[in-house]
């Protein structure tokens, strides 16, 4: 299959070096001196589960050099995507299928806006990575996983067969029960985590051992999940447990991509993560006083990121 990676950082330079491990035509999309140093010694990816160097078929940062894609993986941020949406349309055709792995519970909303629902799968990815260097992916901790599927969890000949693509170049993936789901509880994790560690600048474990940024995080936990609940998605009834259980793991240094973005003054998905539960607890009815807190003392930094990065 022709795969287009758009957006080769930390998520799609991970999964597009093993993809271009595999017999399938991988092109990836990347800026500046990360695809310079793609283009002249491969993708060279570190990571947890084994180091390896990827070499695609194209590596360009010119849309009108790759051919139509059969699937098209978005490894972009969450704020990027629409972007990305109609920078690629003229690109692909009826047959492309569309993955998104951001982070964020409405990426969804957005490619469905775009393009014809059919054409558009659920996924998410768990995982650390990130660029550490041009041309070089890390990816410290957390064996990466992908999990994608229909949008209504249909059992498809087309998942299944993407499926076996991602099993034959070796890529931890499976179709869960429900994607709709996994997907919240992935964001429930990174919202309750990202932006307060952007406030507190410490690794999780820091952040772990003060009773009052525990107490923060639960709340920041419990309002998401209200939302959740109030817009259909089934989350179980241990799902903050869970949650809380997967923070607990995390290595004592782990920084989540969001929170590193804010530390080091980039734009962030903080709109897509604690400004979206503020918006959707808006028109749900519901009070979302700790994302709205956690929101606002973020939002003067994030609004003077963005005009100088567009000045």
């Amino acid at each position: 299959m022709n795969i287009l990676i758009y957006g080769t950082g930390g998520v799609g330079g991970f999964f597009g070096g093993k993809l271009a491990l595999s017999k399938h035509k991988v092109t990836m999309i990347a800026r500046g001196a990360h695809l310079e140093a793609i283009q002249k010694k491969g993708l060279r990816v570190k990571s947890i589960t084994g180091n390896f160097t990827a070499y695609p078929e194209l590596a360009t940062d010119d849309l009108s050099e790759i051919e139509t894609p059969g699937l098209v993986i978005f490894g972009v941020k969450s704020w990027q995507l629409e972007n990305a949406i109609k920078d690629i349309l003229q690109y692909c055709n009826d047959n492309t299928i569309y993955l998104p792995l951001q982070n964020g519970a409405n990426n969804l909303e957005h490619l469905n806006t775009a393009v014809p629902k059919e054409q558009v799968l659920a996924g998410l990815c768990r995982m650390i990575s990130f660029i550490e260097s041009p041309g070089v992916i890390s990816n410290p901790d957390i064996p990466p996983t992908l999990l994608f599927g229909e949008q209504d969890n249909a059992e498809t000949e087309r998942v299944q067969n993407i499926l076996k693509i991602f099993k034959s170049a070796k890529i931890d993936a499976a179709i869960p029960d429900d994607i709709q789901l996994a997907i919240w509880e992935k964001f429930l994790f990174i919202t309750t985590v990202s932006a307060i560690g952007g406030l507190t600048r410490v690794g999780i474990g820091t952040m772990r051992e003060s009773d009052y940024i525990n107490e923060l995080m639960l709340k920041t936990a419990q309002e998401v999940c209200e939302v959740a609940l109030a817009k259909g998605i089934k989350l179980p009834i241990n799902t903050i447990e869970n949650t809380f259980k997967a923070i607990n793991r995390q290595s004592y240094e782990t920084t989540a991509s969001t929170q590193r973005d804010i530390m080091q003054g980039k734009p962030s998905e903080l709109e897509n993560f604690n400004g979206y539960i503020v918006k959707e607890g808006k028109q749900l009815g519901i009070a979302t006083p700790v994302n709205k807190m956690i929101y606002e003392l973020l939002l003067p930094q994030e609004r003077k990121t963005r005009q100088q990065q567009v000045v």
